[in-house]
């Protein structure tokens, strides 16, 4: 067998997501403010052809877990890595192929940045790609959202595959669950230089499972979701921060981003942990203009800080942070002006005998 096509995909992770809990099917509408960022979900295909190929198989090597395992496209079970698998089913694989996809993360799993819609959109990607098909960002994150909801049967909104699928600083607004308009802002080269200094990004030491948080909240609101006055402020506050991106007002956008925290804890005291009570408390005392407990917040994951304008202390910061405990660290973020990225690379060819 020989490798006939190399795909290669990429897709951003995001963070800071102001007026997250209102792109839920139970808050009917709302919006969201958030930033796509790298590390990014990396995925390479290898298309196989030749006589000894497995046709219509798929090889799976997740290697942050260290997992190599085959899928046959017509035999498809949820048991290892059920984003994944549910993802080769939706998609499908072509016929008369073998493949083997590598995926890779250096953004931890479980850190509230929309770590697993990245990899279903880079996977989503790739298996439209092989398949000769062209998907709009819109049509990549519909289906992505759709994975997790139908297929896997999990709590999820839709602002997570969008960030990944269009990358940018997206405003996003749902009209009607799961239907939104999307609009990425388009900010001075300066003011995003400025940004993507001063953000920093704080992994609390243990993955959390959103959608086991999205339940203990569900049935709090369960029937009021549209109404809910903390719901409304979490809105508000994806507008205003947008409101001051676009004015060039950092300090109005920390102070949102600390606003947001509150309608949190106000929707669920769980929301915001010890842990990330600690790290804000920290960045406080060195002069951070706003700290976001990112995505679903409750145990683990990670919080979004926005330091002073002064590196030296933000490095202070930083280092006094992960002195707080074991696993708690910074991880480098860059801001992401793309989405999902697809592009092949030429395949190595066959070595001639001399």
């Amino acid at each position: 067998m020989r490798v006939e096509r190399i795909i290669n995909s990429v897709a951003p992770i995001r963070i800071n997501d102001l007026g997250g809990w209102t792109d839920t099917w139970f808050a009917g509408a709302g919006a969201v403010l958030n930033i796509a960022v790298y590390p990014y979900v990396q995925c390479q295909m290898e298309v196989l052809v030749g006589r000894d190929v497995h046709r219509g198989r798929i090889v799976i090597h997740a290697e942050n877990y260290g997992d190599r395992y085959a899928l046959q496209a017509d035999k498809i079970v949820y048991d290892k890595h059920p984003l994944l698998e549910a993802a080769v089913d939706a998609m499908g694989v072509p016929a008369g192929r073998e493949f083997r996809v590598n995926i890779y993360s250096l953004a931890p799993g479980g850190g509230s940045t929309g770590t697993s819609a990245a990899v279903s959109v880079a996977l989503i990607g790739a298996l439209a790609a092989a398949a000769g098909k062209h998907m709009t960002p819109a049509q990549v994150a519909a289906k992505a959202q759709e994975i997790e909801t139908v297929k896997l049967k999990q709590q999820c909104g839709i602002q997570d595959q969008i960030a990944s699928a269009y990358g940018g600083i997206c405003f996003i607004e749902m009209y009607h669950y799961p239907h939104a308009t999307v609009s990425q802002l388009d900010l001075p080269r300066t003011l995003w230089w400025e940004l993507e200094q001063r953000l920093a990004l704080v992994y609390m030491g243990t993955a959390h499972k959103s959608s086991e948080v999205h339940e203990r909240v569900i049935r709090e609101l369960e029937g009021e979701g549209e109404t809910h006055p903390v719901l409304g402020r979490l809105r508000q506050a994806a507008h205003r921060g947008k409101d001051a991106l676009c004015a060039g007002d950092l300090r109005a956008y920390g102070r949102i981003m600390d606003e947001n925290t509150e309608a949190q804890r106000a929707l669920n005291p769980y929301l915001i942990s010890g842990t990330a009570q600690k790290v804000m408390d920290v960045a406080r005392r060195y002069g951070a203009w706003g700290c976001k407990v990112n995505g679903a917040g409750g145990e683990g994951g990670s919080v979004t800080i926005l330091s002073d304008p002064h590196m030296s202390r933000k490095r202070e910061m930083i280092e006094a942070i992960e002195a707080l405990g074991p696993g708690i660290r910074h991880i480098p973020i860059y801001l992401s002006r793309y989405g999902l990225r697809l592009w092949e690379s030429p395949p190595e060819r066959p070595r001639v005998k001399a």
